[in-house]
């Protein structure tokens, strides 16, 4: 999978992210979506490094999908545990 691949994905993964864990986020949509294609590289790297799975090359494989969605939703959190009451 490309690098424009990849950041389809993260931008999917962001969205599914949010759907998943709702409410007012510190960025905004622009701020999820940037978390969304960190959260899949993130979680791609991580399933690559550590679960010794290797990354597909499809676009479709449901393993790359759960680690994409994975690293979203955990950088997620991460970003409104340190930013979280910054759009009271």
């Amino acid at each position: 999978m490309s690098i424009i691949g990849w950041i389809i994905l993260g931008l999917l993964a962001g969205a599914i992210a949010k759907f998943l864990l709702p409410g007012r986020d510190p960025g905004g949509f622009i701020g999820t979506t940037v978390i969304g294609v960190a959260g899949a590289f993130l979680g791609g790297w991580i399933s690559a490094r550590f679960f010794d799975h290797p990354i597909s090359r499809q676009f479709y494989d449901g393993t790359t999908w759960a680690a994409a969605i994975g690293g979203a939703l955990v950088l997620l959190i991460a970003y409104r545990i340190l930013f979280g009451n910054s759009r009271d």
